[in-house]
């Protein structure tokens, strides 16, 4: 039997790891930049224009000149609807109503504008902060509830309470990875974090613990069936007998996520990165994250934590190897 909890130091070094650049990263942008990551409009406010052009020539690099020469940088440029509509949406910082008509009557040098359809908004910082402390505390309220859970399902089983703070560990380990590579890809290809990133992390975190939860699920059906053996063996088979239908359901969403970050509009290519590498590292945790965890504690190998006390028998080295 393939012994792949045995190497769990591994995985934590790994991981661990990864998580610390993911930080470092973080620390330089709030030195540098002021803020963890590179925040969009939804977070620092600014303006939306709905552009309605009346014949083409538009193109997103003539429109971005234009909002550029008047002090805008990092503007989002969005086509809505079909390329024969002729229709963008461009979001910029605020501006007042001065530099909003010059920005207006430059446009019209490219390409006539309908102002009758001309529609421009002011988006309030403040929207975006009540957002934020929302998801927050919809992360936090789920964990609570999700350890709850977990707890009252596994009640049969001995010590269910780390089964659950397990399953929260490794959802934290995921969302700390993907806000890691968010600040560095804010750093390096400007990618800026709005309410998709939101919607992306708390999809992340929901299918992380659900697949922590499958692999846990199996471990307390094999408990009772397997009594004597070493507990390492028994999640050992129970990884085992669970991997192929994780692995079967993750590929089939890669290879859509895939599709579109190739072929998908770029307004929407950061949100599937995020949720792409949020459930890569989503499959990884529920295997060699929170299984791996949940051994070491019931091995009294975590400091603090009932070290030294064992809830099931630890495998010999014979049985270890077989």
């Amino acid at each position: 039997m393939f012994r792949l909890v045995q190497r769990r130091r591994v995985y934590f070094a790994v991981s661990g790891t990864i998580i610390g650049l993911g930080l470092l990263v973080m620390i330089y942008s709030m030195v540098t930049e002021g803020t963890l990551f590179r925040l969009g409009i939804d977070f620092v406010g600014g303006s939306i224009y709905e552009l309605q052009f009346t014949e083409p020539g538009a193109t997103e690099a003539n429109i971005r000149e234009v909002f550029e020469a008047n002090g805008n940088t990092g503007t989002t440029i969005q086509r809505l609807g079909d390329e024969d509509e002729y229709r963008w949406s461009v979001r910029a910082s605020f501006q007042d109503n001065e530099i909003q008509s010059a920005i207006i009557d430059q446009l019209e040098t490219i390409v006539p504008l309908d102002r009758d359809s001309l529609r421009i908004e002011q988006v309030s910082e403040t929207v975006g902060q009540e957002v934020a402390q929302a998801a927050f505390w919809a992360v936090f309220v789920a964990a609570i509830v999700v350890t709850g859970f977990i707890v009252l399902a596994f009640r049969q089983v001995p010590n269910a309470f780390r089964y659950g703070v397990c399953a929260i560990a490794a959802m934290v380990h995921d969302i700390l990875v993907v806000a890691g590579l968010i600040s560095l890809a804010g750093l390096l290809l400007g990618w800026e974090v709005d309410a998709l990133f939101l919607t992306a992390i708390l999809t992340v975190a929901g299918f992380s613990v659900q697949d922590s939860i499958v692999v846990f699920d199996r471990i307390r059906e094999n408990i009772p069936k397997h009594i004597g053996e070493p507990y390492e063996i028994i999640v050992n088979r129970s990884i085992l007998e669970t991997i192929h239908r994780s692995l079967a359901t993750q590929l089939n969403a890669f290879f859509v996520m895939i599709a579109i970050l190739l072929f998908g509009g770029e307004s929407i290519q950061q949100f599937i990165a995020t949720l792409f590498v949020g459930l890569l590292t989503g499959t990884y945790s529920s295997i060699f994250i929170a299984v791996p965890l949940l051994v070491s504690w019931e091995k009294g190998e975590i400091p603090f934590l009932n070290r030294g006390q064992r809830s099931l028998p630890s495998p010999t080295p014979t049985q270890a190897e077989t």
